[in-house]
């Protein structure tokens, strides 16, 4: 058995299932493996060239035949006895594989972790040796570009274009001024103020039309001028131009390269490339750096080397992007733009938990307040607001039952993520849908929310204003983007904390998707994620996320009366 391959001495059980990547809570033998990749990045040293500011990490679980594997394999283990597995087919022991996604300090051959699925890092493989050229049609574009000769015909072409248009406003001002006059000549003979005779009628034409035609010369003399010198930069611009689509040819047909040589296996053994797996996707095409995550890098490595896969999980190493949130050594899900297609495909053959955000709701949908325009309803954790593509039960769904008799169909005001619980309002009738919309679109109707902070913020009370706009390349999740992003805004206040674990109230100002979650999470909020947040959160075992809609109050559509109502959370 291969080095790579680190023994888990440990009297943990194994799960009965695989992990499912995208929503799980990391196994404690996971946690175990984490631990052991977290003490080895600390005492190596290979975080001391890693120049980003943070890295994904993941481990793989993985059994593998006792008596395979002996002391020669040169590794670290935990110190706690041997561990072997009896699964009636043969005795195993447990062991683990991590990696990490993409490159660590400009290398993909770090010990201790597995290999790329392909290693395109090579100096003499078609990939760099590609690279390099595409490299050397960059510099030559750059030295067009920076050379005194292009930078001095450019300039004489600038200075020209702008005497030329000097020079032909100069001209259309006379025309415009001796036409101005010629109109007040004929202004004034109309009135009787002076007289215009045939000859000085004729003279005013003529004065027109030469003006007119001295326009038509001056613009031909300078066009003739102008294009002797654009057709030197002509002769520039056209190799740079050339040279930037031959770029974009390699550029692209080397990606395409690249991806076809990502074979990447499933527990049936099968082998898909990249251009195959995404083929069927929206876009059609692998995002860059498909494959290279931590999740399709295990259980590559774990297929082609005979491994058999029981658990897997993912933590980050660092100090969080700016743009998105990630707290150091906490667990997060394989993300979805890249991951997704890959992991749908190699996760084939293997026993996988079912997905959690399929599951429905354990608690029934509560009705607070109904009458003829609105129904106000108590939410629980696990429910979604509207149906999504797994067509399970919701909040509209089960209201459209409810209001079958009535022959309406409800109308969803706003809405609460799945794992949200608490008070939303529905609408009966179209009046009353148009009311309640612009009495949150002007704010006029407020919502209050409660949720239990996974640790101690450093403030008690205050605003949060952070832009946001979706993450494209890891939905659902949003991202804080300073430049793009809309703007949202939450005012906060502290209740209680105990034991590590804060109550706030919260008030959101704003409506954008996930925006508590976020401004609870971000490095610039409260940096304090929702305990059990499964986007955002640090990872920590929870039963839900504690994020509750505890008090709604709005102006009721059709009586103009002020009404409000609470819901209880912990």
């Amino acid at each position: 058995m291969d080095r790579l391959v680190h023994i888990l001495n440990t009297d943990i059980l194994p799960p009965r299932q695989f992990t499912f990547p995208f929503c799980y809570e990391p196994h404690p033998l996971c946690r175990l493996a984490a631990a052991e990749v977290q003490r080895h990045i600390a005492e190596s040293g290979i975080w001391q060239g890693e120049t980003s500011c943070g890295k994904m990490f993941g481990v793989l679980v993985v059994r593998y035949e006792l008596g395979v594997r002996s002391c020669e394999l040169g590794v670290r283990s935990c110190e706690l006895g041997v561990r072997s597995c009896e699964l009636g087919v043969g005795n195993y022991e447990l062991g683990f594989i991590a990696a990490y996604s993409g490159l660590l300090a400009g290398r993909n051959d770090w010990a201790y972790f597995v290999p790329p699925v392909f290693d395109a890092q090579q100096p003499d493989g078609h990939f760099k040796v590609t690279e390099r050229s595409i490299s050397d049609i960059n510099r030559e574009i750059d030295c067009i570009r920076h050379s005194d000769e292009y930078k001095r015909v450019k300039a004489e072409e600038a200075t020209l274009r702008q005497k030329a248009a000097d020079q032909i406003a100069a001209m259309k001002q006379r025309i415009a001024s001796a036409k101005a006059e010629r109109d007040r000549r004929r202004s004034d003979a109309q009135a009787g103020l002076v007289h215009i005779s045939e000859a000085d009628a004729a003279a005013m034409t003529r004065e027109s039309q030469t003006l007119k035609a001295d326009l038509r010369r001056l613009k031909q003399c300078l066009d003739a001028e102008l294009s002797a010198v654009h057709a030197i930069t002509l002769q520039y611009d056209e190799r740079i131009a050339a040279l930037r689509q031959r770029r974009r040819s390699m550029s692209d047909e080397l990606q395409r390269w690249l991806f076809t040589q990502y074979r990447m296996l499933n527990a049936r053994g099968e082998e898909r490339d990249l251009i195959d797996i995404f083929s069927t996707t929206t876009h059609g095409i692998p995002p860059a750096g498909a494959g290279d995550c931590c999740a399709p890098k295990l259980l590559q490595y774990a297929y082609s080397h005979g491994l058999q896969p029981v658990c897997m999980a993912e933590f980050w190493w660092g100090e969080s992007p700016r743009q998105e949130i990630r707290h150091h050594l906490s667990y997060y899900p394989a993300c979805r733009s890249k991951c997704l297609p890959i992991l749908t495909h190699m996760l084939q053959g293997l026993d996988v938990e079912p997905n959690p955000l399929t599951a429905t709701a354990s608690e029934e949908l509560k009705i607070v307040y109904e009458d003829d325009a609105i129904c106000v309803v108590d939410k629980p954790a696990g429910m979604l607001s509207v149906p999504g593509k797994d067509n399970v039960e919701s909040v509209e769904s089960i209201m459209r039952q409810r209001w079958l008799q009535y022959d309406g169909n409800p109308i969803m005001v706003h809405r609460l993520d799945r794992d949200t619980s608490g008070l939303m309002v529905v609408a009966r009738t179209l009046e009353a849908y148009h009311s309640l919309q612009q009495q949150f679109a002007c704010r006029t109707a407020s919502k209050r929310y409660e949720a239990v902070l996974d640790g101690v913020p450093a403030t008690h009370e205050g605003t949060i204003s952070l832009p946001l706009m979706p993450n494209i390349m890891d939905r659902p999740r949003q991202r804080v983007d300073m430049e793009h992003g809309k703007p949202s805004v939450t005012t906060y206040r502290v209740v209680s904390t105990q034991g590590g674990r804060t109550l706030v109230w919260l008030y959101p100002h704003t409506g954008r998707t996930h925006q508590l979650r976020v401004h609870c999470a971000h490095p610039l909020g409260l940096a304090t994620p929702i305990l059990g947040d499964p986007l955002y959160g640090r990872g920590t075992a929870a039963p839900r996320m504690y994020l509750h809609a505890a008090e709604l109050q709005i102006v009721h559509p059709t009586t103009g009366q002020q009404m409000k109502w609470l819901s209880k959370f912990i």
